[in-house]
Order: structure tokens, then sequence, then C-alpha cells
């Protein structure tokens, strides 16, 4: 049975809220069992996370790479079972420009299946990673 598009907007929304706030309990219990978070090549987080931790072992490996100061979602449109949220990723060196980022996300049986993130330049994420890690 399909979502709801107001049941994919509350999941999206408490996914990152969870997410966010370290409250990994909450996120995981939204993911599915074969759940996979997809992350390209060009990245440097790239492949594929996997399982009812993927997603909190993909967050703890970006957190580590960069600073990242506030990710807004400016918008979702929603469609049969996926979703696609529009992000901006700020980073904590006023001087970086921000991420503009956006998630796919597939859903069955009211949890997450499938997150899979398209930047639209990487370069951003690229920097920050750099600019940590010469701090680091």
């Amino acid at each position: 049975m399909s979502m709801t598009p107001q049941a994919i907007t509350d999941l999206v929304d408490r996914l990152y809220a969870a997410a966010g706030a370290g409250d990994w309990e909450t996120a995981n219990a939204m993911l599915a069992d074969d759940f996979v978070a997809h992350e390209s090549d060009a990245l440097p987080m790239a492949g594929a996370y996997r399982g009812k931790t993927g997603l909190q072992d993909l967050f703890g490996k970006v957190m580590g790479m960069v600073d990242v100061v506030g990710l807004e979602r400016t918008d979702l449109l929603v469609g049969t079972d996926s979703a696609i949220a529009v992000l901006e990723m700020r980073f904590a060196d006023p001087a970086l420009p921000p991420a503009q980022v956006c998630e796919m996300f597939r859903f069955r049986d009211g949890l997450c299946t499938e997150i899979k993130p398209y930047y639209y330049d990487p370069a951003p994420f690229v920097a920050a990673a750099a600019a940590k890690a010469e701090t680091a």
C-alpha cells in the first residue's frame, strides 16, 4: 500500500530531525532492513551504506569530513512511494559556499528503503572536506 504525500513528508522531516539530533534509535527505526544510501564516486564518501545502521554510518563519515552548521530543506517533491528533498548544506567556514543537494528517497511499507543524494556541484563539499583536513 502506498504512503500518502503527508505521510511521506512527515517521515522525511522526522528522519532529518532524528539524524540531525543524533537520535539514531529513532532514525534507524524509520529505515527498512534492506535500506541503502548511495554516494557518488565524485565525492570523498563514495559508496553504498547498507542496513538499519547505513544512514548512521554515512552520517558519521560525512560529519567527520566536513563541519556542517546547517542543513535546510527548502522543498520536498513527493511522488508515489518516493520524494526528492531540495537541500542547502552550510559549512562552518563562511568563506565556503554552501552545497546544493537533492536527495531522492524511496519508501516501502512505511519505511525508507533508499536515499540517493545528487549534488549540483560536488566542488563545495570537496572544498569543505579539504579545509577540515588542513586544520586536523
